[in-house]
């Protein structure tokens, strides 16, 4: 896929090639958009400049990220609608507050927040059962939790169902790139493609067939713990950083994890 917008590019080429990535005729997407096909075939030929309301309202349709939003109203003439601030700024007080105790409250469970190209941006203490062991350099900042995840050298080693969590790892990415165009996100696809598989996906058993997910299986020393994985995002976001948020949280998948877990505990986090 090659939508993603780059600077100098036609708002009428731009909304056209994510209307053709998205698999919409003009007549879809004047439909969903409340316009003309005559109007739209206009806007996309550069025949007819779109209002900031329409290319808005033709992003939301085609379901654009908002920083590529911003980019096709620049593209336009017009100024980006959506701001992008630092999670520093103080204006996202109330959400660091709020990721805080999340990640906090989880605990002695591991819970991330990572930012639309998987970077680490926060965790809380119980994150250090998967980074123990990890080589230094997956470890520098920034920290690419995906690349942490299958690396050799990172948590791979001690995945114990590797083709199965890789599978589901790459499967998500993939999807996250395809709908999202954005380039980084397809550099990281290949190359975590390149990284070790495990040994061959065997079919499941009739046990395995029976599962609701796909659980993460992890050595640690002795023991092995089993997890269910769950994805939070910002309801309703407004902020190109704030829609990019996503907190990871591992919850136990059976007793047995569930108690490990609250023996070793967590160094500056409670247990419950």
């Amino acid at each position: 896929m090659t939508t993603r917008t780059r600077p100098g590019r036609a708002v009428g080429e731009l909304l056209r090639d994510w209307r053709r990535a998205r698999g919409l005729s003009q007549l879809d997407l004047s439909i969903g958009a409340g316009v003309s096909a005559r109007h739209l075939s206009f806007v996309e030929t550069g025949r007819s400049r779109p209002s900031p309301d329409l290319i808005l309202r033709l992003a939301e349709q085609l379901n654009m990220p908002l920083a590529e939003r911003n980019t096709v109203l620049l593209a336009g003439g017009y100024a980006p609608a959506y701001p992008s601030q630092e999670l520093s700024d103080p204006e996202l007080a109330p959400l660091r507050a709020a990721v805080r105790q999340m990640l906090d409250g989880h605990s002695p469970y591991p819970a991330v927040l990572v930012d639309r190209h998987w970077q680490l941006v926060e965790a809380n203490p119980a994150v250090a059962l998967f980074t123990d062991g990890a080589a230094p350099h997956l470890l520098t900042p920034p920290i690419n939790v995906l690349r942490l995840s299958l690396h050799p050298d990172g948590m791979a080693s001690r995945i114990i169902n590797l083709p199965e969590w890789r599978a589901h790892l790459l499967a998500r990415l993939r999807q996250q790139a395809e709908m999202t165009t954005d380039p980084v996100l397809s550099d990281l696809l290949e190359e975590l493609r390149g990284y070790p598989s495990g040994d061959d996906v065997v079919a499941p058993t009739s046990d395995e067939r029976s599962r609701v997910v796909i659980p993460l299986r992890y050595r640690h020393g002795e023991r092995e713990l089993s997890f269910i994985s769950t994805t939070t995002l910002f309801g309703t976001p407004l902020d190109v950083t704030v829609a990019g948020l996503a907190v990871e949280a591992f919850f136990p998948a059976d007793p047995v994890t569930a108690a490990a877990l609250h023996a070793l505990g967590t160094p500056g986090a409670g247990t419950r």
